[in-house]
């Protein structure tokens, strides 16, 4: 059976997502393109930078506790719209701060407010695609972090340099009022939905091993403790909590680090920081089409995702060179940890993907829940290390061998996760609620 004749509209649910999650970030690196700018009206230091990034990472971590089993509880287009109105009053809100103390409690409630959007987006991908699509729709939808850290350095320095700071995130919080209007318009789960064939509903439903345990177990409520009893859920954490704390690094101190080894500053950073994230974007994407055509291939689904997580991990190790590399020329540096940036987001999509293979989709958003809390204290820690680390050496005048100790911690970071996941959970078996006889999955 071909996609025409299958029906597509589940990419048209994707395409959605994917603009959620621009927004998302064009929202969130507004500071880091504007730190420059905050560090003169406020006379910040590394530290001070570091303690708004941790109060961003402190709160995300205390929103993504709940905020996946509220989605699971009200649904996925509520919860959704619920989240994205908030972050984008709380993005606009932030041009009135006017103390650092005010950039901190901004920042919090932003934090908070963001963490609904990849419990949602995860739970919507589960919902809308069948086990081996999910990746891809998982990479498709996480490019629109690299898109929003495109247009974050293409739109932010020029809208500080001629209306002022206040306006960069007015401008980039109100972009999420024209999303809500298309959500609230379009969204319907697909046995509801008046544009999905039944073809493509049968399609969508077809995950056998999925389809009896949610008859099995139909109408159980599963607790958050109950959830932290089993093996996947912990491979999760543990693989979030050892990766995330990377891709933070590189989305608040990209901009710093070629401020400090490079001079660049405002619209001079624009195609660099621009070019790291149009590579990551490409990462994303085939992230999600390898385990596709290893499945293709008649790889079994576990063994696909995770001979692909492997492949990125690997893929990620050569960001130790990155200060050596860019010693030479700054556009080396920009290759190795855009390269970097790609190996995560390719690996981002497929981690993303093994909460919708090892559990039912009523606690997709709950367990994307609890391992986002991990990424985001991970992220804490690294925040806290980087600025420590960067005012230490900034004051020894060597502030170079700082960022070189961190793409050290960068490179390094995703076989660790990796091994750790492969000894929790060898195989991406589906968590079984009810006790009655899952089938196995098909490949």
């Amino acid at each position: 059976m071909t996609s025409q004749s299958i029906g597509r509209y589940r990419w048209t649910i994707c395409g959605l997502i994917f603009f959620a999650t621009t927004i998302n970030y064009l929202d969130r690196v507004v500071i880091s393109l504007l730190k420059p700018n905050l560090e003169k009206d406020f006379n910040w230091t590394e530290t001070d930078y570091s303690n708004l990034v941790v109060v961003f990472q402190a709160a995300y971590a205390l929103g993504m506790l709940g905020i996946g089993r509220i989605i699971d509880k009200v649904g996925t287009k509520t919860g959704y719209a619920i989240s994205l109105t908030l972050w984008s009053i709380v993005g606009m809100a932030t041009a009135l701060a006017k103390t650092t103390f005010g950039f901190g409690i901004a920042r919090a409630a932003l934090g908070l407010s963001e963490a609904g959007n990849f419990p949602a987006a995860i739970k919507t991908v589960a919902e809308w695609f069948p086990k081996k699509e999910r990746a891809l729709a998982t990479g498709i939808f996480n490019s629109g972090t690299n898109v929003g850290a495109i247009l974050a350095p293409l739109t932010v320095p020029f809208i500080a340099d001629n209306w002022g700071w206040q306006w960069a995130f007015i401008l980039t919080g109100a972009t999420g009022i024209i999303w809500l209007v298309l959500w609230l318009t379009i969204y319907d789960t697909p046995a509801r939905h008046k544009n999905v064939t039944t073809e493509e509903l049968n399609y969508i439903n077809s995950d056998v091993d999925e389809r009896a345990e949610e008859e099995a177990s139909a109408g159980e409520k599963v607790s958050w403790f109950r959830l932290l009893t089993f093996r996947q859920t912990w491979a999760f954490f543990f693989g979030k909590l050892l990766t995330d704390p990377i891709w933070w690094f590189y989305l608040f101190w990209l901009p710093a680090f070629l401020k400090a080894e490079y001079g660049l500053q405002g619209t001079d950073m624009a195609l660099p920081v621009a070019l790291v994230y149009t590579i990551a974007s490409v990462g994303s994407i085939f992230g999600g089409w390898l385990p596709l055509n290893l499945i293709k291939k008649g790889f079994p689904v576990f063994r696909a995702r995770k001979t692909s997580m492997f492949i990125y991990a690997l893929c990620a190790l050569p960001v130790v060179f990155a200060q050596w590399l860019g010693s030479m020329n700054l556009w080396l540096a920009v290759l190795i940890i855009g390269f970097a940036a790609s190996a995560h987001q390719a690996w981002s999509a497929n981690i993303f993907t093994t909460v919708s293979d090892m559990f039912p989709r009523r606690a997709v958003a709950s367990v994307t829940g609890i391992g986002g809390m991990a990424g985001a204290f991970g992220g804490i820690f690294i925040a806290r290390l980087a600025g420590q680390l960067f005012d230490y050496y900034k004051g020894q005048g060597h502030i170079e061998t700082g960022y070189y100790i961190m793409f050290i911690i960068c490179g390094f970071a995703y076989l660790t996760a990796w091994t750790v996941m492969h000894f929790l959970v060898p195989k991406f078996k589906i968590v079984n609620f009810s006790g009655a006889p899952t089938p196995e999955p098909v490949s």
